[in-house]
């Protein structure tokens, strides 16, 4: 099995000779803290002892992401792909990202919070995918490098997070309010920093449109679709996208109910084993790709949930095995969603590819996190009885999903062995496509 780089070797410019590893790791360090920063502790700040936002004002502001994501293929990937060099893009959605986000520091009333929290999404989100097409620009192997790259976010997403929620225990009422809103202070200069750090990254031209081509990038991306194996790709990464937002909807009820019976103060670290074992996932995710290829290694990270789903569904009583089991976080992310990310890069041409992974975004962002809520939080309602939740019913559910959408992959997903013999349209045919398959 051949697995010579698809990647452009990089180190100040495409074409060096060293890439930027610990760049590129830094830089995924810094884009992640921005999110980590507010994500967890954004609800309770939103929530009655807080802001006492509705519930309807409360899910408009989650969705802020989910519209930026569709959004950003239209036009925030378009430029990043066509007109602005990928460091000057990201400098730029940062500074304005960031300042919105600094700015919902100040206000209270939900009009001025939502409309800051989307202009920070409309130009945060589109740098998840500009991010991952400059690393992958400067790497020589992404199959071996993406995974260690990555792991930077997972790492930045914990500095942030963690401390934060320990800072917090202990605080109630208007002190825990008061303290909450340090999340945006602290992801505003974040954003900034990352902003400035921008600058010094390895020089990442736009790509122009080939002869003959519409200046569209992500109609040219989605034009791809037409293959099989990346329609069967698509479709797969939408039902994976529902069942992993999905266990953001209900892990936290299912882990504090008296069935399972962790402490609330706990809820987080123990979700936050997943992420740990992400990082260690991450740093073996090479290797692994280099012997299992693309289908068996995203197959493993889609069963990972079911397996994660069963025992919630058969041992929901048993509190050692439902801890232990969140490892398995890593493999349903580093597995599927990082395994995705570097086959994306392979298989699209890299004047779109900005654009691809906002395309596969739509989902995993977007369409997927707007999905799981639409399916799993009515759901969580039709099986509330006297006696609680119905569990075994309701994980049931992703446990299916997952299977039958590991098993649409290892029957319909069939990329070449050479993506080039797919006549995939790339300018950088110098360089050998991976053979994996």
């Amino acid at each position: 099995m051949n697995t010579t780089s698809h990647g452009h070797a990089g180190g100040d410019g495409v074409g060096s000779s060293k890439a930027p590893t610990f760049r590129l790791w830094l830089m995924m360090v810094l884009e992640f803290a921005i999110w980590g920063a507010w994500l967890p502790l954004i609800w309770g700040y939103m929530g009655k002892d807080g802001l006492n936002f509705s519930a309807s004002q409360q899910a408009w502001v989650g969705s802020a992401f989910a519209i930026a994501s569709i959004v950003g293929i239209f036009f925030s990937s378009q430029f990043a792909d066509r007109t602005f060099a990928a460091e000057k893009f990201l400098a730029v959605s940062h500074l304005i990202g960031g300042l919105a986000i600094l700015g919902m520091y100040f206000v209270k009333d939900f009009t001025t919070f939502f409309a800051l929290m989307l202009v920070h999404s409309l130009f945060y989100v589109p740098t998840i995918s500009v991010t991952n097409s400059l690393a992958f620009t400067h790497m020589k192997d992404a199959q071996k490098e993406f995974g260690i790259v990555r792991m930077g976010g997972t790492i930045g997403w914990i500095l942030v997070a963690w401390p934060l929620y320990f800072i917090l225990q202990g605080k109630t009422g208007v002190d825990a309010v008061a303290a909450s809103r340090n999340i945006f202070l602290i992801s505003g200069v974040i954003s900034l920093a990352l902003a400035a750090y921008s600058l010094f990254l390895p020089h990442t031209p736009p790509k122009p449109a080939a002869p003959g081509e519409g200046g569209f990038a992500w109609m040219k991306a989605a034009r791809y679709l037409a293959r099989p194996y990346l329609l069967v790709l698509f479709v797969v990464t939408f039902i994976d996208a529902v069942i992993h937002n999905g266990y953001f909807v209900m892990a936290d009820g299912f882990l504090r109910s008296p069935t399972v019976g962790i402490k609330p103060e706990w809820i987080m670290p123990v979700m936050s084993i997943g992420q740990v074992a992400e990082i260690a996932t991450m740093a073996i995710l090479g290797g692994v790709l280099a012997k299992l290829g693309w289908k068996t290694t995203m197959i493993l990270g889609i069963l990972g949930h079911a397996a994660r789903f069963g025992v919630f569904a058969f041992f929901p009583q048993n509190q050692a095995v439902i801890i232990a089991v969140q490892v398995l976080h890593g493999i349903c992310y580093a597995f599927f969603f990082a395994t995705l990310y570097i086959f994306i890069d392979a298989a699209f041409p890299k004047d779109v590819r900005s654009s691809a992974q906002s395309l596969f975004n739509l989902l995993v962002l977007g369409l997927g996190d707007l999905a799981a809520k639409w399916l799993f939080i009515p759901l969580q309602e039709s099986l509330q009885g006297a006696g609680g939740i119905d569990y075994q019913k309701l994980f049931l559910v992703p446990t299916l999903m997952a299977v039958a959408a590991a098993a649409l992959l290892l029957l319909a997903f069939w990329p070449p062995r050479r993506l080039e013999d797919a006549d995939v349209a790339r300018d950088d045919l110098e360089t050998e496509a991976p053979n994996i398959t």
